[in-house]
């Protein structure tokens, strides 16, 4: 099966300063190690996202700060969170990439989708920029399907290393929506506690630094792939996030690129089985180079299937 891969030039303008690990490399990185593996994908350029779409998800503050014209300057929004005279037009491609996504996957046009942006989203929460995300493009991409195509049932998966925060944020009070993260715990952003359910679709598996492959998987196999079954949702979007690898070094997870291969074809198996076989995944972390080419390229072939 073909992969549409949306990008856009735009993301790797968004300048986060000198020293930053969430740097324009990151996506350079990603695309060329998909050009160099495979030959038949279909490449799409990212639109914008529209300030309805946005809206969803967001308040009109957060548009407004982060929509502002910045002159000549990168302005911090936190220690970590940079916006730069381009990171508007970056946050706008990179949530425009999701619902592009979206619309075709529910169209039948294409319905596997890897979006290769930058900014992440998956810290943005629905009025604050945090964690090197600006807009939430995972749940924008949700928020979409529900209002425009009607559907009722949305499993978001987020594999990133620490935990999505703006995520479950969003729709802890949306039952048409399940959340599932695997994530280290402690570790930024300190939240993802086992305990949290949400409008009962909330499922969290916080894992210990140095949790490797074994206990990932079978994390997925006996907690959370289960209840996505049990879901049986009509659409599965992706947090892909690759800084639990063990080379990340902004965390201690121990896990390869086989590991997130594998985690995506049990999820294309879901797909097939309750979605049509509808997965569209979004870029999030991942902070060493040679680990992000390895797990991006890991993880499309399982979307190739």
């Amino acid at each position: 099966m073909s992969v549409r891969i949306y990008t856009h030039e735009a993301c790797l303008a968004h300048d986060t300063g000198p020293g930053h690990v969430e740097r324009p490399p990151r996506l350079t990185t990603v695309i060329e190690a998909l050009r160099a593996a495979f030959d038949d994908l279909d490449w799409q350029s990212a639109p914008r996202a529209g300030r309805e779409q946005l809206l969803r998800v967001h308040s009109p503050a957060l548009l407004e700060a982060v929509l502002a014209p910045q002159r000549d300057r990168i302005v911090a929004l936190d220690p970590d969170t940079m916006l730069s005279p381009q990171s508007a037009e970056a946050a706008l491609r990179a949530a425009g990439a999701l619902v592009a996504a979206v619309d075709a996957a529910c169209s039948g046009e294409a319905v596997r989708a890897f979006c290769a942006v930058r900014p992440p989203g998956h810290h943005a929460t629905a009025d604050t920029a945090m964690g090197f995300c600006l807009f939430n493009n995972i749940a924008v991409a949700a928020a979409h399907a529900l209002a425009r195509h009607g559907l009722a049932r949305v499993a978001i998966v987020d594999f990133d290393v620490h935990h999505g925060n703006g995520t479950q944020d969003v729709f802890q009070h949306e039952p048409r929506v399940m959340y599932l993260s695997s994530h280290q715990s402690p570790l930024y952003p300190g939240t993802g506690s086992a305990g949290d359910r949400g409008a009962g679709n909330i499922r969290n598996a916080p894992l210990s630094p140095g949790a490797g492959s074994r206990r990932f998987r079978e994390t997925w196999e006996q907690a959370l792939l289960p209840a996505i079954d049990e879901f049986r949702p009509q659409l599965l979007l992706v947090s892909a996030g690759f800084d639990a690898h063990w080379r990340d070094p902004l965390a201690q997870m121990q896990l390869d690129a086989d590991d997130f291969g594998w985690l995506t074809a049990e999820l294309v198996l879901l797909a097939n089985r309750h979605a049509a076989g509808r997965v569209i995944s979004a870029l999030e972390g991942g902070y060493d180079l040679q680990a992000l080419a390895e797990c991006s390229v890991a993880h499309v072939a399982a979307l190739k299937g």
